[in-house]
């Protein structure tokens, strides 16, 4: 398959990425409706997704892209691996969130190395925004998690720290990182930064 080449920068706060993506038809994309429901907000390429989808068949998954050619190559992926518990939509997650997902609906939540928009201008456009740890806090169900990575240490403080105010929220780890990846499957961002000796900086929070 081609690799499909798009922009890596794509601003959410433009106009044609606000309208909330319409509800899914759960059972034309899922064969066990029953097994609890994973989401990846942001997942680029999907590969991660792919994977963890082939490790915990007994997980449903999405995943969330910005960039349309990328869900569309990450679904024709999907269709050739035969992976009836994994799909993936084109939408901004901050407009579509609350009309993707029911309240308790989440087991869990991936966001990982997010673009950190670097400059304070466009702090605006960053993923974790108050308004989206809100969302989470009502889909996520109890005992549900956040897991979170970033290669830019002022990214992962804010992300963790914004999660850390909403009260329907814990850190076990008490603001310390996590060493290494309990999922045991990394990203494609988090193999290239740890084969650059470089540290991710990693979060797990507990919905309670």
């Amino acid at each position: 398959m081609t690799t499909v080449r798009v922009r890596q920068h794509v601003n959410p706060l433009s106009q044609k990425y606000q309208t909330p993506l319409a509800g899914l038809n759960w059972p034309h994309y899922y064969a066990n409706l029953q097994q609890p429901l994973h989401l990846d907000i942001g997942c680029a390429r999907g590969k991660f997704l792919l994977d963890l989808a082939q490790v915990h068949p007994e997980w449903n998954f999405l995943g969330i892209e910005i960039r349309e050619p990328l869900v569309e190559q990450a679904n024709l992926l999907r269709d050739r691996l035969g992976l009836t518990n994994l799909h993936y939509v084109f939408a901004n997650a901050n407009a579509s969130l609350r009309s993707l997902c029911e309240p308790g609906s989440l087991a869990g939540v991936f966001i990982q190395f997010p673009d950190p928009w670097f400059k304070r201008r466009q702090h605006k456009r960053r993923l974790v925004q108050p308004e989206l740890v809100a969302d989470l806090a009502v889909c996520i169900r109890s005992g549900g998690f956040v897991f979170l990575q970033s290669d830019v240490l002022k990214m992962a403080q804010q992300m963790r720290d914004r999660f850390a105010k909403q009260p329907e929220f814990v850190d076990p780890a008490i603001g310390q990182w996590l060493e290494t990846n309990p999922l045991n499957v990394p990203t494609e961002r988090e193999i290239f930064t740890l084969e650059q000796g470089q540290p991710v900086y990693r979060s797990w929070l507990i919905r309670n």
